[in-house]
């Protein structure tokens, strides 16, 4: 279930996995507005698509997005299982806790989404913490530095352009980072608040390293001093960092590409997030059946 109306990093997460699943003989349909991107793909791909989820059609119900999750607890679809992807606190309030206290398992995307999913009191026992992935991309072998083009003030474009002035360094916006990383050296992906970080699943994906803003799930990401480097919103302290990094010499950049796309390769694979959900897909099923 999801009910996003435009093919952002969630929805992108949506479709690995219908492809994984599918791979793996698992009979699934996708819950989705009939305008939205991810619905089209699917269909297009050959998935069963639909509008409603329909309460005991299905051994297993799961929710990528708020809306979805608010839908599937009204409708009482069960099993639940909600993904969790942002970084900010889970709501307080009583409808929120209502809701949160409806599902039977949370897939959180880092860590840090699984602290603030214990803080708002969901049971450790039910939260799995299951990165999310990036597809297999060529390796990378260009000079550019690139940053995200996005229009997200949570998102630190502003810092970016900022520090890169004081550097000196010409940086390139991308509005189509899977192609774009091919001839990119560095990724510069600032941020004030990420549950992981797709943008450096990517990166790594292409042996790309990742110069972060130190915060939320960006720190299970990047490797600080191995597969980039993570540093504090500051302008100074991006500069500094944008400086060190593009003054390695070639055997060193060598070194932390190679490092990069380990990274990807032992922990950010489509398979690798596959898997993990179906493990938790297939204990629920078992717990429903016993």
């Amino acid at each position: 279930m999801d009910a996003g109306r435009e093919m952002r990093g969630g929805q992108h997460q949506v479709l690995f996995l219908l492809r994984a699943l599918r791979g793996l003989g698992v009979d699934q349909a996708l819950c989705a507005p009939p305008d939205a991107p991810l619905r089209q793909l699917a269909a297009g791909e050959g998935f069963s698509v639909t509008a409603t989820a329909r309460r005991g059609e299905w051994d297993i119900y799961h929710a990528h997005d708020a809306h979805s999750h608010t839908r599937a607890v009204m409708q009482r679809l069960h099993p639940l299982i909600v993904s969790r992807r942002v970084a900010f606190p889970v709501k307080t309030g009583l409808l929120s806790r209502w809701k949160y206290a409806r599902a039977d398992a949370y897939l959180a995307v880092s860590k840090f989404a699984e602290a603030r999913l214990r803080a708002a009191g969901i049971p450790a026992e039910i939260i799995h913490v299951v990165y999310d992935a990036a597809p297999p991309l060529p390796a990378a072998s260009g000079d550019r530095v690139i940053a995200p083009a996005t229009d997200d003030p949570r998102k630190g474009s502003a810092l970016a352009r900022e520090a890169a002035r004081l550097a000196g360094v010409e940086l390139h916006f991308s509005r189509d980072l899977p192609a774009d990383l091919a001839s990119s050296r560095l990724l510069v992906y600032l941020s004030y608040e990420e549950g992981l970080g797709s943008a450096a699943l990517l990166a790594h994906s292409a042996g790309v390293p990742v110069l972060a803003s130190r915060v939320g799930g960006l720190q299970e990401v990047v490797e600080h001093g191995v597969s980039g480097a993570l540093v504090a919103n500051d302008p100074a302290a991006v500069a500094d960092a944008l400086l060190a990094l593009l003054g390695r010499d070639a055997a060193a950049l060598a070194q932390m590409r190679a490092a990069a796309h380990r990274n990807w390769q032992a922990r950010f694979t489509i398979e690798i997030m596959a898997s993990a959900t179906h493990k938790v897909y297939a204990s629920l099923v078992g717990q429903k059946a016993s």
